[in-house]
C-alpha cells in the first residue's frame, strides 16, 4: 500500500524546502564519478517535482548549489553547471506542461553567463504558469542573504526611505519576498543540520532528516516526509490546549 492512501489533502504543507545531500556518496557506493550521482540526483528532482505538484503543494525550494559550493573541485563545479543548464533547457517543456513556475534565489550574478542565461529563459518563459511554484537556490547561503538584506535596509533607513524596522520589514528585503516560509524542510543523505539554508525562513518549520541518499529519494520517500508533516502539532509558541480549543 502507498503511503499516499494516509496523506490527509486538507493538511498539506503549502511550501516544503528540500536540502538534496548525498549525490556524492551514492556514486561512490557505486564506484562512479560523483557526476553519475549528480545526474541521478536530477532524476529525483524531476519525480519530486511531478509528484508534488499531483499532490497540491504550492512552493518547493530546493537547495541546488549552495555559495559554499563554489569552493569544491573546479572540474565538479564546471560539471554542475553544465547539468544545470542541460536539466533547465530540458525540463522547461514539461515545466509548462504542468503549469509549474520556476523561479530562482541566491546570488546569481555569480553564475556563469550560459547558465545565467537558460535560468533567466526558463523563468521567463514559465512565468504564465499558474500551480506549483518551483523555487532553485543557487549560489546561495542564508547568512549571505540576511547580510545582504542588512545592508539594503540600512541603505533605506539613511535615505529616508524606510524609518522603522520590524520582522516584517526584514522579511521583504529577503530574496524569498512575496514566497511564504517553508512548513517543511526535508534533509535527505543523514546529516543532521540544516547547512545555512533559509535560516530565517526556517524558524518554525518542521523538520524531517532521511537516511535516504538523494538519486533514492522519490515519489514514496517524499509522501512518508508528508506523513510525518502531518502527524505534527504545530503550536507556534502556544499551548496545545489553545491550538485545540
Amino acid at each position: 500500500m502507498s503511503l499516499l492512501e494516509k496523506i490527509n489533502k486538507d493538511r498539506l504543507p503549502q511550501h516544503v524546502a528540500i536540502i538534496m545531500d548525498g549525490n556524492g556518496r551514492w556514486a561512490k557506493q557505486r564506484n562512479l564519478d560523483r557526476t553519475f550521482g549528480h545526474k541521478e540526483g536530477a532524476v529525483s528532482v524531476r519525480k519530486v517535482i511531478e509528484t508534488a505538484a499531483k499532490l497540491g503543494i504550492s512552493y518547493i525550494t530546493l537547495y541546488t548549489f549552495s555559495t559554499e559550493n563554489w569552493n569544491r573541485p573546479a572540474e565538479e563545479v564546471e560539471a554542475l553547471m553544465s547539468l544545470l543548464i542541460e536539466s533547465v533547457s530540458r525540463e522547461t517543456p514539461d515545466l509548462l506542461k504542468n503549469n509549474i513556475r520556476l523561479q530562482a534565489i541566491g546570488d546569481l550574478d555569480r553564475l556563469p553567463a550560459q547558465t545565467r542565461a537558460a535560468l533567466d529563459g526558463s523563468i521567463k518563459e514559465t512565468s504564465v504558469s499558474t500551480g506549483l511554484t518551483l523555487v532553485l537556490a543557487l549560489s546561495y547561503s542564508a547568512r549571505w542573504e540576511i547580510t545582504e538584506a542588512t545592508k539594503k535596509i540600512a541603505a533605506a533607513i539613511n535615505s529616508g526611505e524606510l524609518t522603522d524596522v520590524d520582522e516584517s520589514t526584514i522579511s521583504d528585503f529577503l530574496t524569498t519576498k512575496g514566497i511564504p516560509d517553508p512548513d517543511l524542510l526535508i534533509r535527505t543523505g543523514g546529516e543532521l543540520r540544516i547547512s545555512n539554508f533559509l535560516l530565517w525562513q526556517a524558524a518554525y518549520s518542521e523538520f524531517h532528516f532521511t537516511e535516504t541518499l538523494w538519486p533514492d529519494f522519490r515519489e514514496e520517500a517524499l509522501y512518508e516526509a508528508v506523513v510525518d508533516y502531518q502527524c505534527r502539532e504545530r503550536r507556534f509558541g502556544k499551548t496545545s490546549e489553545q491550538i485545540n480549543s
